[in-house]
């Protein structure tokens, strides 16, 4: 697990700020409490080098994204992770969400 945050009502946008700069290859979201809809993330690296990555995902209560590959060879050591999305089922409460990493 690299980390959690709880999806706001208010805003479209969020950052996890990644402890320890882990290496990974891949990371995949997991959403609880309400679904979400993912637009993109940006993945920022230990070296600074943003990845822009396109999502267009629905991700219902419970559910989880698909595996996505991280751009460059080998593992890579992620510093912080934007993403924007939008909110579903509002009566449900705010979307958490955890975000894996895979070595």
């Amino acid at each position: 697990m690299i980390g959690t945050v709880d999806a706001s009502f208010s805003a479209d946008h969020d950052t996890l700020v990644v402890r320890g700069f882990d290496d990974f290859r891949r990371i995949k979201f997991k959403v609880t409490n309400a679904g979400l809809n993912l637009q993109r993330m940006v993945i920022v690296y230990e070296n600074g080098e943003p990845d822009r990555i396109e999502v267009r995902v629905n991700i219902p209560q419970g559910g989880e994204s698909r595996q996505i590959d991280l751009k460059g060879a080998g593992k890579r050591r992620i510093r912080r992770i934007d993403f924007w999305y939008d909110t579903k089922g509002i009566l449900n409460g705010r979307a958490h969400v955890t975000v894996f990493g895979m070595k």
